[in-house]
């Protein structure tokens, strides 16, 4: 190998160590996903499936495979 091409070789590496040894020593600090990621999933989900359960049961539909000739239209209030 030329002297210029291993010279810069061991300049990357010894750079890409230091940079593995600083980042080791440093203390991790959470972040907002971190602290509060999975309480905003599961909150998330919850919402949603009482959004659509409120939905499910408030629709007037006879649920089976086929729906033909079970929805059965509600009268017309003036």
């Amino acid at each position: 190998m030329f002297p210029v091409a291993r010279a810069a070789q061991s300049l990357v590496a010894r750079s890409i160590q230091h940079t593995a040894v600083r980042q080791a020593h440093r203390k991790h600090e959470p972040t907002f996903h971190d602290k509060y990621g999975t309480m905003v999933l599961l909150s998330g989900a919850a919402v949603f499936s009482a959004v659509w359960g409120y939905v499910f049961t408030k629709l007037k539909i006879a649920w089976g495979f086929s729906p033909v000739g079970r929805i059965t239209p509600t009268e017309w209030r003036e």
